[in-house]
């Protein structure tokens, strides 16, 4: 026992960018923001070097090698494994990114609309199986249920291009109800696909499900999202964007380190606009693997796959991307790309694995995040797992 203590502390003095943390108790969410580098890992030390082995070769070799700027962090079993800030908040004052720097989630932020929604049925405040227009007055899709626009399978078009295609102003800032009145006014000349025939990814679903949690909850979808999700779990750099927070959003940069300018569709939320850390989405993973947030029949319903047409693991579940394996074990995920951020947070359920990147300079190199998959278990795929 005094031999494998040793080698532990020996091991902590040669590793950069680890954090320790101990779980008392699976049924609280794991606080991340005082993780302490001087607690005892709770994973043997050969399967820990394996994991940070894996993990510092994917940061060097992918992340680093592309002028990666952003937040990398891999977890097992909510205890950090590896962690790594590059690059700056703001590249005129040169503030170097750190654990409290809040990124935009783009897609990520589906993620949250999605659970949301499920918490509300789960509370038996709406039906996932009813038709959009019982919570959207006005609404006038027949077929559209609220599952369809969570899998992604309501058939309706992409508003991010639409919109702008049929005559919105470029000046003129988006808001949720502003997609909701065009879809009504506009449905004589959209090309609308039939309901639930196929999966089609579609930005517009989310951002009608968040007028939805609106309609239901009776609170703005901001401050739903945290006043059940940020606070309950401690999610204290996390929040959702509207443009009462301009000042503090951190920017995001193009390929050639020039700052993306705001635009006429940044005030839509829901399947995006969420800023938050990595730190913080570790919280998230953690009530959901391993707290009483949501029953397991809601979890089950939210990583079951809906749309089989087309051959391979790749599927989409209630809000969340996955890979289904042979095996019949699943990664849990989602991607997301909005302006200058790229973002990956990916579960691998089974082995109990996080991995978080989240890139403030647009970087495609970011979603082959899939290349450490295999270093927890049997996840070999050359699939495609970009947003």
């Amino acid at each position: 026992m005094k031999s494998c203590t040793l080698y532990i502390i020996l091991f902590l003095f040669t590793l950069s960018g680890c954090y320790y943390s101990t779980i008392k108790e699976r049924k609280k969410p794991v606080s991340a923001e005082n993780a302490d580098s001087s607690a005892v890992s709770i994973i043997p030390p050969a399967d820990f070097k394996k994991y940070y082995d894996a993990s510092d070769e994917f940061y060097q070799d992918v992340l680093q090698r592309s002028n990666f700027s952003g937040e990398f962090l891999v977890a097992k079993k909510g205890e950090i494994i590896y962690e790594k800030y590059a690059g700056f908040q703001h590249n005129s004052l040169k503030d170097s990114l750190n654990r409290h720097s809040a990124l935009h989630l783009a897609s990520v932020s589906k993620t949250f609309t999605g659970m949301a929604v499920l918490k509300l049925w789960e509370e038996g405040k709406l039906n996932i199986n009813e038709e959009a227009s019982v919570y959207l007055q006005g609404f006038n899709y027949p077929g559209v249920t609220i599952k369809t626009l969570l899998n992604h399978r309501s058939g309706l078009p992409n508003y991010l291009h639409v919109m702008e295609q049929m005559g919105w102003n470029r000046n003129t800032i988006m808001y949720n109800s502003d997609v909701l009145n065009f879809l009504i006014s506009k449905k004589k000349l959209l090309q609308v696909g039939k309901p639930d025939r196929y999966f089609h990814y579609c930005n517009t679903n989310y951002a009608l499900l968040a007028l939805i949690i609106e309609s239901v909850s009776g609170v703005p979808y901001p401050q739903y999202i945290q006043d059940n999700f940020f606070v309950p779990l401690g999610m204290n750099n996390s929040y959702v964007f509207t443009m009462s927070d301009s000042v503090r959003a951190l920017p995001s940069y193009n390929r050639k380190n020039q700052q993306e300018a705001f635009t006429y569709l940044d005030a839509v939320y829901g399947d995006k606009n969420i800023y938050s850390t990595a730190r913080d989405l570790l919280k998230w993973e953690y009530a959901l693997s391993y707290g009483n947030m949501f029953k397991k029949e809601t979890l089950d319903s939210a990583y079951a796959g809906y749309s089989y047409e087309k051959k391979g693991i790749k599927n989409y579940g209630l809000g969340w991307r996955m890979l289904e394996y042979p095996n019949e074990e699943k990664i849990i995920f989602h991607n997301g790309w909005w302006h200058g951020n790229n973002t990956v947070f990916a579960r691998i359920i089974k082995d109990s694995a996080t991995i978080i990147i989240l890139g403030n300079r647009f970087n495609k190199s970011i979603y082959q995040a899939r290349k450490l998959f295999p270093a927890f278990g049997d996840y070999h795929t050359e699939e495609d797992t970009e947003d």
